[in-house]
Formats: structure tokens, C-alpha cells, sequence
């Protein structure tokens, strides 16, 4: 005899008159709920500095400094790690530069935005999800409070901060909120009379996900699914009742494929052939899809940055492999015997499928922000079974899991207060991780603590010599710290390791003008230039070590240059009046001087500069 599951119990009680108070709230209530918590969980992100992969996103991508026209800011360069091949990602990072420029707060904020909006519409899906003749019975009585319940843990729990704080992951969370706005156009659609409003902003939504991210790329699937389940209630139902929707909808698939082949391989970090085969891939990511389903119950440590490690033998992972394989299998069985079940199941593997099965994405080959709208059938699935089996005491208990959820993610976003305590924290956590050791070398130096960052460096160095970037930042710390002898191998190497590698030039250019081999100095910074015509610090240097060979026209050629590039460079401007000086421009000299003072008040050698021009005599000094 099958097992008879008793209903859940009545809403009564201080239960009950917690769901009457929701429900008299209207919409209203829930909303400003899911607002404020969500708010005041990240409101302490706001300060939070450009980390990671916002620097190739926004700090260097020159698509995001106009929003005209149009189509250079629809074409992000590959280069821009998160945005490339992603245009709304794109515009929404130009929009924010057109409000406040590099002021990441702007940036933040719009990220908080984006995240509460799709809290705001995972609660309707829930709730008008509930409502339907499928669950009513069940459900109905307090979808409201249910509803509520899975969207708040889902916003607050600090498994999500990855998406949220770092701003360039606005990639997965701004793909999330059209990919709960495609479903929830779609479910509104199903409630009406006449639907065609509601099916033409689902399948809006559904494009602006496919041109956000890859991930969108289940969406029309999800939504015959849900169809199946909570709609029409076969596959054969829905397609003959919505044809022309679904055609519509997989249509978006056009503009998706389109922006993959404009894009390739994600500029050599996703796709076949880079050193990571699809076995080795899958295998990591039975540990990675394990290691998010137990963060999802126990959210601690959190880590940014887990770095590119692979297994490389079933036998490493087969506990891991086995847990998913029976998750896998029972998802096919309740898709038959469970629907509802089914279709969360479905919902949690075919979200993490194109970045968690075996299509190697080599960046990173476990991500937490890949959890983001996967997190919600966790959700789901313990609010609504928690429900199911214990009834309406358990509302309350949800509640207050949400609030403990965003405690834990406020104090998760203290670690993203500054970089240095970012990459310390990830440090303690994933010691052998090079990378993370080069991200905090790199906030150390920008700090000045140039000792610390030259042991991070070093310790790259140790464990691969053939990473040019640490030798070439490691020479560039031993340089300031005064020890050229010592940096000069490590730039050495760094050009020989990677000749086109125009930061390697520059440091040995500075290394060896440091050591006074000046001729020399000058072919590496020329080499840069050449380069790359647009190097502020190549033109610089470059500059400077003509300036100590006495060529200066060339010298004053390239501090203009610079001052192209930089204009609000006061040592630059002192630096080209005396070498206008030099050449007898003193007139010249004199504007390049008091630019100098303008933008910089204390500085005293463009004071001294000035004040010896003034004392030439009247004649030469007004030529």
C-alpha cells in the first residue's frame, strides 16, 4: 500500500496570526520584508574595493567610459573577465560609470538592487506557484509566509555574497533576475485570459538573460518543465496549448550562439583543448557540486577563490560521485513518480549544468557564485518539506533561520572591507592557492607593506618559475625596495618567459635605468611603447631615462605623451617643464610648472622650478 503522508496541520495560533499578518499585507508587506533585510545585509559591501576580476572589468575596460555609441559598449573586449561576451552585463557596468564614474559604491548598489529585485520576484513565483490547482490543497492556506520564507533565506544566505559584493559577479545575479523574470512573466501568462502581454515579456526577459550569461541557457526548457508540472500537465499539453510561445522562446537560443562564436573561448578560459580534459572537469566538479550543497546547509568557510585545481582520478572523488549519482537518479525517478520534487531537482542541476558538468571553464574550476539561483530549490525544498511534514510551526523557524542567514552574510562581507583582508582571509583558507598568494602580494604593495608582498611573490616564484607576472611583480618590489641587483633577474626572466608581456618591459626598462645602464633601459621602454602606444607608466619611464641621457626632445615628446593619456599628473607636468626648460621654452615651462602647483599645492621641487624661471633674467626667461 503506498505510505498515506499526513496534510499539513491548520494555520493556527500565533502561526496563524503570523500568516494573517502577511496576508493582510497584501504584496506589500512581503516586499518591503525582502527589501529592507536584503539592504541591510549588504549595506556594509558598499565600501568594498574593485577585487578579483571587477579590475579587467571595469578598472580596465574602456567599452564602459561612454554609452555612445551604442555599439562599443555592446562589444565588451574579451579582456574583461565577467563581461566579455555578456553586452547587458556591459551597459549595466557603463551606466554605472555614467552615474559616478569609478565610485564603487554606485557599482554595489546597483548589485544590492539587482539582487533584492530577484528576491521580490522569487517570492511571486513561490507564491503564485503554491496557488496553483496542484499544490493549493496543500499549500494554499499559507503561500504567502512559505513564499516569503524561501525567498528570504534564498537572499540572505551568505552563500550568495560572491554574487552579490563582488561586482563583476552582477554577471550571475543580473542573469538571475531575468531568468526569474522569464518564469514569472510566463506563470502570470498561464493566470490570464489573454496572455500574449505577459508571453512577450517572458520571452524579453528570456533574451536579455541569453546576451547576460550562458547559464540563461536552460531557461525555455525550465519553463516547459514548469509548464508540465504546475500547468498544463504533460509535455504533449503544453506544446499543442503554447507552440508558438515555445518557438519564440527558443529562439533566444539564436542570439546565445551568436554571442558564444562572437566570443570563442572566453579568451582561452572556457572549452575543450586548454589543458583540462571534460573527464578531468566533471570529476572536480562531483567534488565542487558537493562541497555547494553542504556550504548551502553549513556556509562556512566561504571562499573566493578556489583556483584552478583538478581531480585527475575517479578514485579521489567516488564518495562525491556517488552522493550526486543517486541525487541525479532520484531526480529522473521523481520526475515521474514527484513531479514537484522533480522539477527542483531539475531546476538545482540544469542551472549548475553548463558551468558544472563537463565543459571546462579552467578560471576557476569551482565557483560558489554558480550556486546562485540553484540555491533556491535548496530553499525550496526545506521550507516546503519542512511545511509538509511538521506544519505550520515550522514558519516562524524560517524566519528566524533568514535573520541568523543574514548575520552570517553581514560578517562575511567585513572580510570584503579592503583587499588585504580579502586575500588574507583566502590565504588561511587555501594556502597552496598561487594565485590567491599573488592577489594579496599585489594589495600589499599598492599598501606600501612592500616586505609582506615580496614573501607572496616569492613564494609564487618558489612554486612556479614560469609564471612571468610573479617574477615581473616580484622584481618590481625588490626595485622599490631599493635592491635592483636583485630585481634585474626577475625581469629578465619575466620578458624571456613572455617577450610581449609589456608590464615585464617596463620593469626591466626601470630596473635596469635604476642601475644606470640607461641605453639599455631605453630599447625596453621604446619596446613597450611600440607595444602598446597607450602605456601611461611606458611613456613615463621612458621619458625619464632619456631625461637622465640629456635627449630631451625626445624626453619632452613622451611627457606629453603621458600627460595625453593623464592629464592631472602633476610630477609629469613638472617633469616636461624642465625639460622645456632645457630645450629654452620657458614660457612653456612656466605653464607646465604652474599646471604642476595647480594640481598639486605642496609640491616643492615645481615651487623651487618655478621660482628659478622667474629669477632668469627678464629676456631669456620670457622666450
Amino acid at each position: 500500500m503506498p505510505k498515506v503522508v499526513p496534510a499539513p496541520e491548520p494555520v493556527t495560533g500565533q502561526e496563524g496570526a503570523f500568516a494573517a499578518l502577511l496576508s493582510r499585507g497584501g504584496g506589500w508587506l512581503p516586499a518591503v520584508v525582502i527589501v529592507l533585510t536584503v539592504w541591510a545585509a549588504y549595506a556594509n559591501s558598499f565600501s568594498a574595493p574593485f577585487v578579483f576580476d571587477d579590475l579587467k572589468s571595469v578598472m580596465q575596460n574602456p567599452t564602459i567610459r561612454h554609452l555612445w555609441p551604442l555599439t562599443d559598449v555592446l562589444a565588451p573586449p574579451n579582456h574583461a573577465t565577467g563581461a566579455g561576451g555578456r553586452p547587458v552585463v556591459n551597459l549595466s557596468l557603463a551606466l554605472n560609470y555614467a552615474l559616478g564614474g569609478l565610485d564603487g559604491r554606485g557599482y554595489h548598489g546597483m548589485n544590492t538592487l539587482i539582487h533584492a529585485l530577484a528576491a521580490l520576484t522569487l517570492f511571486g513565483i513561490v507564491r503564485r506557484t503554491l496557488l496553483r490547482p496542484r499544490l493549493r490543497d496543500r499549500f494554499g492556506s499559507a503561500a504567502g509566509p512559505l513564499a516569503l520564507g524561501v525567498a528570504l533565506l534564498w537572499a540572505l544566505h551568505p552563500l550568495q555574497t560572491e554574487s552579490v559584493t563582488c561586482i563583476v559577479q552582477r554577471s550571475e545575479s543580473l542573469m538571475g533576475l531575468f531568468y526569474l523574470l522569464t518564469l514569472y512573466g510566463f506563470i502570470r501568462a498561464v493566470e490570464v485570459p489573454a496572455p500574449r502581454r505577459w508571453q512577450g515579456f517572458a520571452v524579453v526577459m528570456c533574451l536579455l538573460g541569453m546576451a547576460t550569461k550562458e547559464v540563461m541557457v536552460s531557461a525555455p526548457l525550465m519553463l516547459l518543465l514548469y509548464d508540465r508540472t504546475f500547468g498544463a500537465g504533460t509535455f504533449r499539453a503544453a506544446w499543442q496549448q503554447r507552440r508558438s510561445f515555445y518557438l519564440w522562446l527558443a529562439g533566444t537560443w539564436l542570439l546565445l550562439a551568436w554571442l558564444s562564436l562572437q566570443n570563442g573561448q572566453r579568451g582561452g578560459v572556457a572549452g575543450f583543448g586548454l589543458g583540462v580534459s571534460a573527464w578531468e572537469y566533471a570529476l572536480t566538479q562531483c567534488r565542487a557540486i558537493i562541497l555547494y550543497l553542504r556550504l548551502a546547509f553549513w556556509p562556512s568557510p566561504l571562499v573566493v577563490d578556489y583556483g584552478t585545481g583538478v581531480v585527475q582520478a575517479a578514485g579521489d572523488v567516488w564518495p562525491q560521485a556517488g552522493v550526486l549519482l543517486a541525487l541525479v537518479a532520484g531526480t529522473c525517478v521523481a520526475l515521474v513518480r514527484r513531479p514537484v520534487v522533480g522539477f527542483l531537482g531539475c531546476w538545482f542541476f540544469s542551472i549548475l549544468a553548463p558551468s558544472s558538468s563537463f565543459v571546462p571553464l579552467t578560471s576557476q574550476t569551482m565557483a560558489e557564485h554558480r550556486m546562485y539561483l540553484s540555491l533556491a530549490a535548496v530553499a525550496g525544498v526545506v521550507v516546503l518539506g519542512g511545511y509538509r511534514w511538521l506544519g505550520a510551526r515550522t514558519l516562524p523557524v524560517w524566519l528566524a533561520l533568514a535573520a541568523g542567514a543574514g548575520a552570517l552574510t553581514f560578517a562575511r562581507n567585513q572580510d570584503y572591507r579592503d583587499a588585504i583582508t580579502l586575500w588574507s582571509v583566502t590565504v588561511a583558507q587555501q594556502p597552496d592557492n598561487l594565485r590567491v598568494h599573488m592577489n594579496l602580494g599585489t594589495a600589499l604593495a599598492d599598501a606600501r607593506r612592500l616586505e609582506e608582498a615580496r614573501g607572496h611573490f616569492a613564494f609564487v616564484v618558489a612554486h612556479d618559475p614560469d609564471d612571468h607576472a610573479a617574477r615581473c611583480n616580484l622584481g618590481n618590489v625588490l626595485l622599490e625596495l631599493g635592491r635592483p641587483a636583485e630585481a634585474l633577474p626577475q625581469c629578465q626572466a619575466a620578458v624571456r618567459l613572455k617577450p610581449d608581456s609589456i608590464d615585464a618591459r617596463i620593469a626591466l626598462g626601470s630596473t635596469l635605468a635604476q642601475m644606470d645602464r640607461l641605453e639599455e633601459a631605453v630599447a625596453q621602454l621604446q619596446t613597450a611603447v611600440r607595444m602598446d602606444p597607450d602605456s601611461l607608466p611606458g611613456h613615463y619611464n621612458l621619458a625619464t631615462a632619456l631625461a637622465q641621457l640629456r635627449r630631451w626632445p625626445e624626453a619632452a615628446q613622451h611627457y606629453a605623451a603621458t600627460l595625453r593619456l593623464q592629464p592631472r599628473f602633476a610630477r609629469a607636468h613638472n617633469d616636461l617643464g624642465e625639460a622645456l626648460v632645457q630645450l629654452g621654452r620657458f614660457g612653456e615651462a612656466r605653464d607646465e610648472f604652474e599646471t604642476a602647483l595647480r594640481q598639486w599645492p605642496g609640491y616643492a621641487q615645481a615651487r623651487d622650478n618655478l621660482h628659478r624661471l622667474a629669477a632668469r633674467p627678464p629676456k631669456a626667461a620670457g622666450h
